[in-house]
């Protein structure tokens, strides 16, 4: 039988590579850092989501290793059994406190706190009205509800208006943004969707995991940073990128909905709890996030240096101030050409084509971290002008 099945995944994957979208993945030798070590050679490292350069942080890695020793390996149960540490209790409070809300819920990754929410709080008399381009997780999670689905096109408060008005009927309405969107680093207009959310009397939830560690004054994310704290009723994120950059995810809420999800929630009942070095490390990722601003100051310095370098060397670069710089070639082709050439002049990156991001805008996004220094953003930049001739 799975001859004939051999054959026609062989011809899709053929597809996949002539049409240049095959993405391969390069094993990188020891810790995550502003330079790596790929295939025996160093080379800088600009496509981590590491923003502010905690993935291998001593101090970090010294919590995850008293957590190895104080609280064990791993818990082998689910929460609700015999699956939660004081540590799992301890940071949700901290998580609670540091965004504002009234709890939090803990996932095994973000995917798992989407995937968890709409099934569990939309049903057939409610309508979900979300960005076009918002996560896949927020896509698959939205899919395992019966709830009427809507689609506004990305930050267009206009359509989003059409689309409340036409779900006017439902028992419940939930507006659901990315924070960030991460393909292209804009920022959703959050104010303007509260205000909507407001005068129709709808939710609104924010998976703001490219955001949560370094966005806004204090790091609390996109809500923060738009003035609109306390007006977001759910927000989803994870510690796999800025805070330490290992795994596990999150929904911080109002007090019934994280309730509900503790007893409906499928992926949270279902799964494993969080790996105590995780939650360890993540409580100290948190501690250094309250304790100084720097490392935020420095992450957004080197956003700015590397926007203004790459535009003086005329790149096309979408515009915004996110540590996501999206650096456009169109043509998914050349953008891969251009990648292998970055990584041949010592610099890791990673093109990004159709399905990730729609035909003709294939790019390489390029993220700046608090870990890189100004020489190496500068070797960065040369590298791409380089590549550019010879692609």
């Amino acid at each position: 039988m799975y001859g004939s099945v051999k054959e026609q995944l062989r011809a899709e994957l053929d597809e996949i590579d002539s049409a240049g979208l095959t993405k391969r993945e390069r094993g990188i030798l020891g810790p995550q850092s502003s330079e790596v070590s790929v295939a025996g050679h160093e080379v800088l490292n600009f496509c981590a989501n590491n923003y502010l350069g905690l993935a291998n942080e001593p101090r970090i890695v010294a919590a995850a290793h008293r957590g190895l020793d104080e609280w064990g390996y791993g818990l082998a149960s689910v929460r609700f059994i015999c699956g939660t540490q004081e540590q799992h209790l301890e940071l949700e409070r901290r998580v609670s406190e540091f965004l504002g809300y009234d709890d939090t819920i803990l996932f095994s990754s973000c995917f798992d706190a989407n995937g968890g929410v709409f099934e569990t709080l939309f049903g057939p008399d409610d309508a979900i009205i979300s960005d076009e381009l918002n996560h896949a997780s927020i896509i698959d999670g939205i899919r395992l509800s019966k709830a009427r689905r809507y689609r506004y096109k990305n930050r267009d408060l206009a359509d989003l208006e059409v689309q409340l008005a036409a779900a006017s009927d439902a028992r419940r309405r939930v507006i659901v943004t990315d924070g960030v969107f991460s393909m292209d680093g804009y920022i959703a207009p959050l104010a303007e969707i509260c205000d909507l959310a407001d005068r129709y009397g709808a939710l609104v939830f924010v998976d703001d995991s490219h955001a949560v560690g370094f966005v806004g004054e204090h790091g609390r994310g996109t809500p923060e940073l738009c003035g609109v704290e306390g007006r977001v009723d759910i927000t989803t994120g994870t510690f796999g990128k800025a805070l330490g950059g290992a795994s596990g995810g999150y929904v911080a809420a109002r007090q019934e909905i994280v309730d509900l999800l503790r007893q409906r929630a499928r992926p949270y009942l279902f799964s494993n709890t969080l790996a105590p070095a995780i939650v360890a490390g993540t409580l100290e990722a948190l501690s250094l996030l309250e304790s100084s601003g720097d490392l935020r100051e420095r992450l957004n310095a080197n956003a700015a240096l590397f926007r203004e370098l790459m535009t003086d060397a005329a790149f096309d670069l979408l515009p915004g101030e996110h540590a996501i710089v999206p650096v456009m070639f169109g043509d998914a082709v050349v953008t891969g050409r251009m990648a292998e050439l970055l990584q041949e002049r010592g610099v890791y990156v990673t093109a990004f084509s159709f399905p990730v991001v729609p035909r003709g805008a294939a790019r390489i996004r390029v993220q700046l971290s608090a870990a890189h220094s100004e020489d190496e953003i500068r070797r960065c930049v040369a590298a791409f002008v380089e590549a550019r001739a010879a692609v």
